[in-house]
């Protein structure tokens, strides 16, 4: 039987290929696009009717409502967020689903190790005259949850790139398959404003030509990609491939060409955006979707000269303490891989780390810069390994400094209003005289 056939055996509509799974099973996705939206939608009706109840969906930045995160049906479907976004946000919130705590890097081996899965299943490309299919814009843990699956479910779309490096999948390899040609979802672009541009060109100042970048994605790193338009020789290595990094390769100001690994490639572990992101990696033999455990491996990262990382944070404390996931108690998120490219970061010869965020929160009422984290608040990167904070007022060095330089730097970024309560909590704890 040649592969067009196995194809045509195997293709099912969504509703036909949810009958395949079974109660009890554990379902796992890759990260943001990768997980099936109609494959999803339809094992969430057979949950309603009662066909299917104790499931676990593990979910990696939900870009929709999962199944799991559903509260009509929850207590039938158990969730499991790795790292949220508003519906993941909302179920934990809710009760209804529970928190993987990890970084990033170590997700393939939790997976490996750990988790015993039933169906892994995940929005591929068309399938290629070899009969394999694309992960295309996740490639982060794939390759964990393929070997170690029971079986393996996949929703072809075209719209899906081929990415020529990233994990693939055989046809033979497929326990059903469905077809749902949706447009892949795109984030809507975040415009820049007065206090995003400053931060952005503080950052831009201290960024050498030849740097190897991390940017994450929202307002501040698109101003950050903005600012280094006029750089050159950049190097992109990084967990999330955004609209700002092609902006960058687009201009010239990123070519590879200084990386000593990986020279001439854009290496990235998934790619979330607009439609030009995923236009560019399709079939570009100068884009490498790779693992997260590699891409993210402190190691791999140190290797690349002036190595240059850029995150966001909630909060952060006199000692330089960031946290970037909850409010007190209150989940935001996961860790990500914030500290394993601020580790990656601080090894690198010449590397530099950036926590970057606006002064305030709340129209101005809430300082994000405070004597102490919210109570209850999760440290995401240690008072030991933070480099940069970066606000609109200015840039503050934590690394080398004592305790007392570090609140009096952190003060003068700080937002004006809150600048003498700040000073007042400093000398109140001993910290200033």
């Amino acid at each position: 039987m040649n592969f067009q056939e196995l194809y045509k055996n195997k293709l099912k509509n969504p509703a036909q290929v949810a009958q395949y799974f079974q109660s009890g099973w554990t379902i796992v996705s890759d990260s943001a696009l990768a997980a099936p939206r109609a494959m999803y939608g339809a094992v969430g009706e057979r949950i309603k009717l009662g066909d299917l109840h104790d499931l676990t969906i593990h979910g990696f930045l939900d870009l929709f409502e999962y199944p799991s995160y559903n509260e009509e049906i929850a207590g039938r479907v158990n969730g499991v967020s790795w790292f949220s976004q508003a519906n993941g946000r909302k179920a934990v919130a809710g009760g209804f689903a529970d928190i993987m705590p990890t970084h990033y890097r170590d997700a393939p081996r939790l997976i490996t190790e750990y988790i015993d899965i039933d169906a892994y299943c995940v929005t591929v490309s068309p399938m290629d005259e070899h009969g394999y299919f694309s992960t295309g814009c996740s490639a982060s843990i794939s390759e964990a949850m393929i070997s170690k699956a029971k079986h393996i479910f996949i929703e072809v779309n075209n719209h899906m790139p081929r990415a020529l490096s990233g994990p693939a999948i055989h046809i033979s390899q497929v326990a059903g398959l469905c077809e749902n040609h949706q447009e892949l979802i795109s984030l809507p672009s975040v415009p820049a404003d007065k206090d995003s541009i400053a931060i952005g060109n503080f950052i831009a100042e201290r960024i050498v030509d030849g740097s190897t970048l991390q940017l994450g994605i929202g307002a501040i790193p698109n101003a950050v990609a903005a600012a280094l338009l006029h750089k050159k020789d950049l190097g992109i290595h990084t967990e999330m491939l955004t609209d700002g990094m092609i902006d960058l390769i687009h201009s010239g100001a990123v070519n590879n060409s200084k990386k000593p690994i990986h020279q001439g490639k854009t290496v990235a572990t998934f790619a979330l955006g607009s439609k030009k992101i995923y236009d560019y990696i399709n079939n570009n033999t100068g884009v490498m979707m790779l693992p997260v455990d590699y891409v993210n491996d402190p190691h791999v990262i140190a290797q690349h000269p002036n190595f240059v990382s850029v995150n966001a944070a909630v909060e952060v404390d006199f000692f330089g303490q960031v946290s970037a996931e909850s409010i007190g108690t209150r989940h935001l998120s996961g860790s990500g891989g914030q500290a394993d490219f601020v580790r990656g970061a601080l090894q690198s010869h010449g590397g530099k780390s950036f926590i970057a965020f606006p002064s305030t929160s709340k129209g101005g009422t809430v300082s994000k810069i405070a004597p102490t984290l919210t109570p209850g608040s999760i440290v995401t990167t240690l008072k030991n390994e933070v480099d940069y904070i970066v606000t609109e007022n200015g840039v503050a060095q934590m690394r080398g400094k004592t305790l007392g330089e570090r609140t009096k730097q952190l003060i003068a970024i700080a937002h004006p209003n809150f600048r003498d309560e700040l000073t007042f909590a400093a000398k109140k704890q001993n910290i200033l005289i």
